[in-house]
């Protein structure tokens, strides 16, 4: 008999007639109560980074002595999205710029936001094909 897959949204739901999560958290906060122990239950977020290594795919020197990195893209997928976001969120003073081979394509299919539009919005210069001259006459020659 195949084995079911579980369900990683339902398993994370509050339990049916309870606002926690599984019966230990029940028990737990319980215990808490009836000592007399004050306590909020998942009432905060904190953001955490799993350490990776982002590799531009090209970099050049800039006349005021620091780096443009250049990442090309012929698909803009949302795993390449979800990276860009979180090198510039852990190193706002790079400069990254894309490079689109099609920057008219959508996100996804259920999305009217082209990859320029995305670029744009979330802080990246970006061009379609080549690099702009402007662009060039930043970097030392």
């Amino acid at each position: 008999m195949a084995r079911k897959k579980s369900n990683t949204r339902a398993r994370h739901k509050a339990r049916r007639g309870s606002k926690y999560r599984s019966k230990f958290e029940s028990e737990f906060a319980k215990n808490l109560n009836q000592r007399k122990v004050n306590f909020d239950y998942e009432t905060d977020k904190i953001e955490y980074v799993v350490p990776r290594k982002y590799t531009p795919d090209f970099c050049f020197e800039k006349k005021d002595g620091s780096k443009m990195y250049i990442e090309t893209k012929g698909i803009l997928d949302a795993r390449s999205r979800t990276v860009l976001i979180n090198v510039k969120k852990c190193h706002p003073e790079l400069d990254i710029r894309i490079i689109f081979q099609r920057g008219s394509n959508t996100i996804s299919k259920v999305s009217a936001t082209t990859y320029l539009e995305w670029a744009r919005k979330n802080g990246f210069p970006c061009a379609e094909t080549k690099m702009p001259s402007e662009w060039k006459k930043e970097l030392v020659n």
